[in-house]
C-alpha cells in the first residue's frame, strides 16, 4: 500500500530533521512525474497565472482557475510511488474579505478539487480565517515574506524582512499563524538568517523559496527547475536541466520533417492509432 504524505507526516519529518521537498504542478502528467520522483508536497500554486495562463502576475487568477488545475493534478496522483500531500493556493480575493466566503471557497477546493489542504498569504490579519477553515476541517498552510498577491503594495518582487521592524513583525506573524493552527509555513524571499530564526522558533515546518538553507524544506516552481520557463531564472532557482531548448529543437525538427515529407515515415503509418490510441 502506498505511503500517503499527510500534515502530521510533515511535522514528523521536521522533528526527525528530514528536509521536505515540495514542487508545483498544474496538470495530471506533471503530478504523476513528481509523485514518481518522491516529492513530499505538490502545490497547485496561483503561479499558474504566470507559468501557464500568460498573466504578468498572480492577481488575475480566479478560484475557478485553481479548481480546474487542482482537479487535473488530483487525477494525476495515486499512480506511482509515495503519494504527496496536495495543497491548493487560494487566489486573490477568495479569502480576504469574509471568513465564511473563504470557508466556502476552501471547501470547494477540497470537496470538488480533491485538495488536502489550502495555502493562504498573510499574517495576523488572516488568523481568524485560518481558524474558520480549521473549523470545517480544512488544513491550512501559511505564507509570509514576499507574498505575490500583495505585489502592488510591496512595490515589486524583492526580499522582505531586511529592516529590523519588518523582521520582528514577520517573527510575530509566524507565531500568530502557528497559534491559529497552520500546519506549515512558506517563507518566500526572506533573508536566510531570519528564515533560520523563524524555523527555530516554530514547532511547525517551514518551507523556503529564496529563503536560504535553514528552512525545514524547499519549494520551487517545477517549470523553473526544469528549465522550461523563458528568460533568466531568479537567483534562488537552480535549473536541474534545460528542457526548453530541447523541446524547441524537437518541435523545429518536426516542422522540418513535415514540410520535407519525411514524417510520417512508413513505420509511423501502420495502425499506430489503433495500437496507441488516437490523440490530437
Amino acid at each position: 500500500m502506498k505511503e500517503q504524505v499527510t500534515t502530521t507526516r510533515l511535522a514528523e519529518l521536521k522533528r526527525k530533521g528530514v528536509k521536505i521537498a515540495a514542487l508545483t504542478a498544474y496538470d495530471a502528467q506533471t503530478a504523476s512525474l513528481l509523485e514518481e520522483a518522491g516529492v513530499d508536497v505538490v502545490l497547485v500554486g496561483d503561479s499558474v497565472g504566470m507559468v501557464k495562463l500568460g498573466y504578468e502576475n498572480t492577481i488575475p487568477v480566479t478560484l475557478e482557475d485553481i479548481l480546474h488545475h487542482v482537479k487535473a493534478v488530483r487525477r494525476g496522483l495515486g499512480n506511482a510511488g509515495k503519494r504527496p500531500l496536495l495543497v491548493a493556493d487560494m487566489p486573490y480575493l477568495s479569502y480576504e474579505l469574509d471568513s465564511a466566503a473563504a470557508a466556502r471557497n476552501a471547501g470547494r477546493l477540497v470537496k470538488e478539487g480533491g485538495a488536502e489542504a489550502v495555502k493562504l498569504e498573510g499574517g495576523l490579519e488572516i488568523a481568524p480565517t485560518v481558524k474558520e477553515l480549521l473549523r470545517i476541517h480544512v488544513p491550512v498552510m501559511g505564507h509570509l515574506g514576499l507574498t505575490p498577491q500583495a505585489i502592488n503594495r510591496l512595490g515589486g518582487y524583492k526580499v522582505q524582512g531586511r529592516k529590523t521592524e519588518e523582521a520582528e513583525k514577520m517573527v510575530t506573524d509566524a507565531k500568530v499563524l502557528e497559534a491559529a493552527g497552520v500546519f506549515a509555513l512558506v517563507l518566500e524571499c526572506v533573508p536566510a538568517d531570519l528564515a533560520g530564526t523563524i524555523t527555530h522558533k516554530l514547532a511547525i515546518p517551514t518551507i523556503g523559496i529564496g529563503a536560504g538553507p535553514h528552512c525545514d524544506g524547499q519549494i520551487l516552481v517545477t517549470d523553473d527547475m526544469l528549465g522550461l520557463s523563458p528568460g533568466a531564472p531568479y537567483s534562488f532557482v537552480k535549473r536541474y536541466c534545460e528542457l526548453r531548448p530541447l523541446a524547441a529543437e524537437a518541435a523545429a525538427r518536426y516542422c522540418r520533417e513535415v514540410r520535407e515529407g519525411s514524417f510520417p515515415a512508413p513505420e509511423h503509418r501502420k495502425d499506430a492509432s489503433a495500437k496507441n490510441g488516437a490523440r490530437s
